[in-house]
């Protein structure tokens, strides 16, 4: 099988090329998961067209695979734009839709590169939200929620500092106490003590108890 057209310039808008075969088959892809062996420039080298080389078994898989990227891409930034999403939670949806591991890594490395998929920034905006709905609970369960829903701990701890300042924080501390209620006969330092455990800096909980 050789190579017998390649269109890409107005073609798309989001830099897809159309690559037809000798045997009559064509596939849409992208060439950012071609592998070097195959480029020149970053485009397809055009000596595969001039010549009409036969391509190698190796190479007819290499424009497969991008295909299968291509449309494994475009499905993820439909997620996207819907929603944010997070590497665990949508490399899921990918495999649910059929996508195979090898083809939803290389999209996943290709979206984390342009910053169009970020853990820390999906943490940020699903605690934001938890705050908004006054769903949050206190700072290790809304940890513990963020690594359910496959967001590293890391991002987790960020998001969480970036979000809960010292007044965010103090709220959040206030809505947990009375939601909790703790025991009348329990001593100060254990309440606190309780408290530190459930994620609550000691800075918030100073200003807490001094009052």
């Amino acid at each position: 099988m050789t190579l017998v057209s390649l269109k890409s310039e107005g073609f798309r808008t989001d830099g897809a090329v159309k690559v037809e075969f000798s045997d009559n088959s064509a596939l849409l892809l992208s060439t950012d998961y071609l592998p070097e062996t195959i480029l020149s420039g970053g485009e397809i080298d055009p000596v595969l067209l001039e010549t009409s080389r036969e391509l190698s078994p190796q190479e007819e898989d290499a424009f497969r695979f991008a295909a299968l990227c291509y449309r494994a891409e475009k499905a993820a930034l439909r997620l996207i734009a819907r929603a944010e999403q997070n590497s665990l939670g949508l490399t899921a949806k990918l495999e649910r839709r059929k996508f195979d591991t090898a083809v939803t890594k290389a999209v996943l490395s290709k979206l984390l590169d342009q910053n169009l998929l970020d853990n820390e920034r999906y943490a940020e905006r699903w605690v934001r939200s938890r705050l908004a709905m006054k769903k949050a609970p206190s700072p290790l369960e809304l940890l513990a929620a963020l690594g359910k829903r496959g967001v590293d701990r890391k991002s987790s701890l960020k998001a969480l500092d970036k979000v809960l300042d010292s007044q965010t924080e103090y709220e959040l501390l206030l809505k947990y106490l009375e939601k909790v209620k703790f025991h009348q006969v329990k001593r100060a330092f254990s309440i606190r003590a309780q408290l530190k455990h459930e994620g609550f800096s000691s800075a918030v909980l100073d200003r807490h108890f001094d009052n």
